[in-house]
């Protein structure tokens, strides 16, 4: 009998977390439920990430000669602004980095302090981390810094 009644709050309280969960999620559904404006990703002075894909849709339509609609695709995709859109597919087209993206000099300095301050194996981990190199040549770079 005791088991019983064990049983029945257990159900009880299941379903009270239920109706819990879904009233949250009707509250979130009829408040809009939408990104503002400034992104919750965003950080101050930091760029989007931009992906593979969306930089070779817009290489694609500026191949087009549509470049109003390479920034307004970036813009749909990033939330960024008119300004830094145009920067960033100006940035592809020309083959440059990406605005806000490290380059090489910025992970080798980077490294260089690592290994400077006895992080040797976190300076390895950062260069195969964001180059993609396999254990030796990660250590072979650090090496040579």
């Amino acid at each position: 009998m005791f088991g019983f009644k064990i049983g029945v709050v257990v159900v009880v309280l299941a379903a009270l977390l239920a109706v819990a969960i879904l009233v949250v999620v009707v509250a979130a559904i009829r408040a809009g439920a939408r990104p503002s404006t400034s992104l919750g990703w965003r950080s101050p002075g930091l760029p989007p990430p931009i992906s593979a894909d969306l930089q070779n849709r817009v290489r694609a339509l500026l191949a087009e000669g549509r470049k109003a609609r390479a920034v307004q695709l970036v813009r749909e995709e990033t939330g960024i602004s008119p300004r830094e859109g145009k920067s960033v597919v100006d940035a592809i087209a020309a083959g440059r980095p990406l605005p806000g993206d490290p380059s090489p000099a910025d992970l080798a300095s980077r490294a260089r302090e690592l290994k400077a301050s006895g992080h040797t194996q976190q300076a390895v981990m950062l260069v195969r981390d964001e180059t993609g190199m396999g254990q030796k040549e990660a250590e072979a770079f650090i090496n040579a810094l």
